[in-house]
């Protein structure tokens, strides 16, 4: 019974946080900032709030800018009060007056800056996908390079046997397969980019295909899918989801044992749950397990806050997610819930 209560104090807890949190400006908030490049969306609310994933809720659309959802390095920024509410605005005079006529709008010369860092996440956004087992047990699959070899790079001719999927390919492994830790339902494959190649002949079931890229060397076995050519995803901000949502770290790329800022992470939620990219997650540690000196018995403390995440990619039952704080080491199995 006292386990029992120990939980449901800590969830209403979590909850009540949850529905009052508003945004709150950080006390040495600029009046002014001027952007630079190298910036993420998320430096950039870390800078005007203590809880930057309610962004969305004090940035203020300025139509006299051209994209007036889009920041770029040289964007002057300003915080203004409208119906006596904070807001974050582009300015685009040099003393904070938005002119309002002539219509001018201003176009910069640049691309926008992204929410978090993508050198930390690009193979995720362009490559490695999450599968079905069907799906990579049916696709081509390498038989060997030109010449017999068992090792190929790029700049090699490869081998593969199976009904062409497309003339651009690319090369993937069987990787990880993720399961709900607490349910024991399967959330996913994970197919993970090893190349790129171009199909230059067809003999009967055996495909010729000439390896144009590759991060690390094909083996025999690997698995030829269509090159969906996506690109990097570089407009989502950061929010709270918004619906009540509680998970799990189920994975974290790399495979090591300690996690910290700027890891990929994988979590068993996904757009199901109603989980969106952009979306900030909080990470909670489990309490510790104590001995109770009186009833001696065993009590699990309740969970503390050691993170933050935000999810970049979401699929049907998972996501993939970026860590962005970590006040103490994180580990597979830590808790994920609102901000």
């Amino acid at each position: 019974m006292r386990k029992l209560l120990y939980a449901l104090a800590a969830t209403m807890l979590l909850l009540t946080s949850w529905a009052h949190a508003a945004p709150e400006l950080r006390n040495d908030h600029p009046e002014r900032y001027t952007v630079v490049k190298g910036d993420t969306l998320w430096d950039i609310s870390g800078r005007f709030l203590k809880n930057p994933w309610y962004w969305p809720e004090i940035w203020h659309v300025n139509p006299q800018v051209a994209n007036p959802h889009l920041i770029y390095p040289g964007d002057r920024l300003a915080l203004v009060y409208i119906d006596g509410k904070p807001r974050v605005t582009k300015v685009t005079s040099g003393n904070g007056v938005v002119k309002l006529s002539p219509k001018v709008r201003s176009e910069p010369i640049d691309t926008p800056i992204p929410a978090i860092p993508l050198d930390a996440i690009s193979s995720f956004l362009t490559d490695t996908r999450i599968v079905t087992p069907e799906l990579i047990s049916a696709a081509p699959y390498v038989l060997e390079g030109a010449d017999g070899r068992i090792v190929i790079g790029a700049g090699d001719r490869l081998y593969a046997r199976g009904e062409k999927p497309a003339d651009k390919v690319g090369v993937f492994r069987r990787s990880t397969e993720f399961v709900d830790p607490d349910t024991g339902e399967f959330l996913g494959l994970e197919a993970r980019s090893i190349g790129r190649g171009d199909v230059v002949a067809e003999n009967g079931d055996v495909l010729t295909v000439n390896l144009t890229r590759s991060s690390e060397e094909v083996r025999i076995g690997d698995r030829l899918l269509v090159n969906e050519d996506r690109r990097l995803t570089t407009t989502f901000v950061p929010s709270s989801p918004d619906d009540q949502i509680e998970g799990k770290m189920i994975a974290v790329d790399g495979g090591v044992t300690q996690i910290g800022q700027y890891n990929v992470v994988a979590i068993n939620r996904g757009t199901r749950e109603g989980l969106e990219a952009g979306n900030v997650m909080a990470i909670l540690k489990s309490g510790n397990l104590v001995r109770d000196p009186v009833t001696k018995e065993t009590i699990e403390l309740p969970s503390e806050r050691a993170g933050l995440l935000m999810v970049f990619q979401v699929y049907e039952k998972m996501s993939y997610g970026l860590i962005l704080q970590a006040t103490r080491p994180l580990s597979v199995g830590d808790k994920v819930t609102n901000p």
